[in-house]
């Protein structure tokens, strides 16, 4: 790819996980980022928008990506890589940031 793709990160609602992986993401020169969360309570809601805007999404369990095929199975969805971090993390929590920070790069270095 040699634009820069734009990269979704969605959890439940947008409050720790997803947050955490834009903030940390987001001045990252090799992709944009976007976080967004999938319950109705979420601070930022997905929408067919994020999903059309997206190369590459990252959910935080596989019930996510399932939920995501669900909601938004008339659209053609971009690849849906889960990374398997629980909701047992606070926001920019020391462990969330380097989970996030490792296994978001491995994906990326097989792009």
């Amino acid at each position: 790819m040699t634009e820069r793709p734009n990269i979704l990160v969605i959890c439940g609602r947008n409050k720790k996980r997803s947050r955490t992986a834009e903030y940390i993401f987001k001045n990252d020169d090799r992709f944009h980022i976007r976080s967004a969360g999938l319950s109705p309570k979420s601070d930022r809601k997905i929408s067919e928008k994020d999903l059309n805007w997206a190369h590459l999404v990252f959910v935080m369990e596989t019930e996510q990506r399932a939920k995501i095929r669900e909601l938004y199975r008339h659209l053609e969805l971009p690849e849906i890589e889960v990374l398997h971090i629980p909701d047992d993390y606070e926001f920019m929590d020391e462990e969330l940031i380097d989970m996030l920070t490792d296994r978001i790069n491995v994906v990326l270095s097989k792009l």
